[in-house]
């Protein structure tokens, strides 16, 4: 399975996958951000700025460097919002809303999102300072989102927003530790023994 992950020709077909993914990630987000004020701008496009940072990653592996800090955001941000968009695209559902041929497509492309995260856990070098600074962009994007109301817009799940916001706070957690057991304990361990 290692081999076969960091298989030139998989990394090529997922950087490319993932780079027009990002594109169309930003323009899924441009009505929103064409009425978001500039400051919260940067946070407000969670998944593509997620898949961004592992285009960068992929493009590491490729050229035989590690960058540390964005395969942490990479990881915490792609498991956080690829399980974060699975569960509201199902919930938008439960809320009255047709599950048509977008919503499927969310729903596969975040759950690949999650899975990609998961996957090449083994292959980051991701230390402490990477992972907290991880942790403060991403519990600082639930401030900006749940406090200053820039979470993404699902007009069925408005009325939910404190709800999801609590989801979203208890999900980053459960993110930032798994990269913390997935990436820095197994490191930690394998040099133990």
């Amino acid at each position: 399975m290692k081999y076969l992950l960091l298989d030139r020709r998989l990394l090529v077909f997922l950087l490319i996958v993932n780079f027009f993914g990002t594109i169309y990630g930003y323009i899924w987000y441009q009505p929103q951000l064409e009425i978001t004020s500039t400051v919260f701008i940067p946070f407000v496009p969670d998944s593509p700025t997620a898949s961004l940072f592992f285009v960068i990653v992929l493009v590491g592996f490729l050229i035989g460097r590690h960058f540390g800090y964005v395969e942490a955001l990479a990881m915490v941000t792609l498991f956080k919002y690829g399980v974060w968009a699975v569960v509201m695209n199902i919930l938008t559902y439960f809320n009255g809303q047709e599950v048509g041929i977008m919503s499927l497509m969310l729903i596969v492309s975040h759950g690949a999102m999650a899975i990609q995260a998961l996957l090449f856990a083994p292959f980051y070098k991701i230390e402490w300072r990477h992972l907290i600074v991880a942790a403060i962009w991403t519990l600082h994007n639930d401030i900006i989102d749940y406090v200053y109301g820039q979470m993404p817009m699902y007009s069925t799940l408005t009325e939910y927003e404190q709800h999801i916001g609590y989801f979203t706070f208890w999900l980053s957690l459960l993110s930032i530790t798994l990269v913390y057991f997935l990436c820095i304990k197994r490191t930690q361990t394998a040099n133990l023994t």
